[in-house]
């Protein structure tokens, strides 16, 4: 129902304000029976605060759950925070069969909502297959949409994540606990030109959790390539 979740444009406050005031109406309309809960991506920087759209859907009586719409500029979400998500989304729907649920993100967080309703839809049985789900969620919007939002293609990473959600039933641990990575290639698809040159100088950061700090959960770079060595070599196509 919103329509701005497509959308690389910035409302202001008054304008934003209206337009979601004639949703909720259209809403409340077409579901004159129901209780809403909304689920809402917003940018991380301003989690200290209330959202906009909550301070909005407060005078209509509409609870809003924030959550952020990216990882470390990755649009996924941490497993704590997929698993809090689905069990949230799965308890409200359980509770009556006026309970609707409702998705929205803020500018830039497309692919995350994108990803977070397929899971849920896996989660509740409601479709199988983790990438017929995930590619028919994000036919809702135009196709160029994700290259707008995140320089990198974020479907492979989101259906390795899917596949978790999956095969909660098969695994006696959900979430799944932390494992050691180890990182065996990176592909890449296209080779970027770096300063008109044929090919590129990549390095490579890995972020999570400090193993060694076990109630910080803030992420840490874990490893970076060091700007100046052997290993940062001009590699061609």
């Amino acid at each position: 129902v919103f329509d701005s979740c497509f959308s690389t444009d910035v409302f202001d406050d008054d304008k934003y304000g209206q337009y979601i005031g004639d949703i909720v109406l259209h809403l409340r309309s077409h579901f004159a029976d129901a209780s809403f809960m909304v689920f809402n991506f917003r940018e991380e920087e301003r989690e200290s605060q209330q959202s906009l759209l909550a301070s909005i859907l407060s005078i209509y009586d509409m609870v809003v759950m924030d959550y952020p719409r990216q990882y470390e500029g990755c649009p996924l979400l941490t497993m704590e925070m997929v698993h809090h998500f689905l069990r949230s989304g799965e308890s409200w729907l359980s509770l009556g069969q006026h309970n609707v649920l409702i998705m929205h993100c803020e500018r830039g967080g497309w692919n995350v909502l994108a990803f977070m309703l397929a899971g849920l839809l896996l989660y509740r049985k409601q479709f199988i297959g983790e990438q017929r789900t995930l590619e028919m969620v994000y036919r809702q919007a135009p196709r160029e949409l994700i290259q707008l939002l995140s320089p990198l293609n974020p479907m492979p990473s989101q259906i390795r994540y899917l596949h978790y959600i999956s095969r909660r039933n098969v695994s006696a641990e959900w979430p799944p606990g932390d494992r050691p990575l180890t990182l065996d290639c990176v592909i890449l698809r296209n080779t970027p030109g770096c300063n008109g040159e044929d090919g590129c100088r990549p390095i490579f950061r890995i972020y999570g959790q400090d193993p060694l700090l076990g109630t910080d959960n803030s992420p840490k770079v874990l490893f970076s390539t060091p700007k100046r060595s052997k290993y940062v070599r001009h590699y061609k196509r």
